[in-house]
């Protein structure tokens, strides 16, 4: 998004989020101001954020707004597929990661959710389109260590740089 910034530098979270960290930040600061004057928060690819990075930004706006409603009565767009990439987390079982994720949060029941059901990027290719809910889905087949296989002609050769990126696009 033009002049979006990460949310870790627009809220001050700390790079190891966890549930006793908080978001540095003055209530007196032009930061805090900024967060005060805006209407809404847009955060795209919210599944691959830990929730307590998350969970920093409720506390943090709860203060900076005086106001105890999640995320200090702010409006809050989580945007993301869970289908796709959960947080990372070094050495981690399946179990921590998905403890880790939004979706374990005390703010996750308390979430409006809406359910897109078109892939505006992909809508125009039917094929890859099907290709990516079967993906998505586990419905796609796997060889016998779990790869996939991607059709052939959905791959684009690496020739240089400059050939590549035509061809891509």
């Amino acid at each position: 998004m033009p002049g979006g910034r990460t949310t870790h530098s627009r809220f001050n979270i700390p790079i190891d989020a966890n549930e006793s960290s908080e978001c540095t930040m003055s209530t007196q600061s032009g930061a805090a101001e900024l967060l005060r004057r805006s209407k809404l928060f847009l955060w795209d690819e919210a599944p691959m954020a830990k929730r307590w990075a998350i969970e920093n930004v409720d506390k943090l706006l709860k203060v900076v707004m005086g106001n105890d409603q999640d995320f200090g009565g702010k409006v809050v767009v989580f945007g993301g597929d869970f289908r796709q990439v959960l947080p990372v987390v070094p050495k981690a079982t399946i179990h921590q990661t998905i403890s880790a994720s939004l979706v374990r949060s005390y703010l996750w029941t308390r979430m409006k959710k809406f359910k897109l059901t078109i892939n505006m990027r992909a809508k125009n290719d039917i094929e890859f389109s099907e290709f990516l809910l079967r993906v998505g889905n586990g419905e796609e087949p796997t060889d016998t260590e779990g790869n996939i296989r991607i059709p052939e002609e959905m791959i684009v050769k690496y020739d240089n740089e400059e050939d590549s990126i035509k061809q891509l696009i």
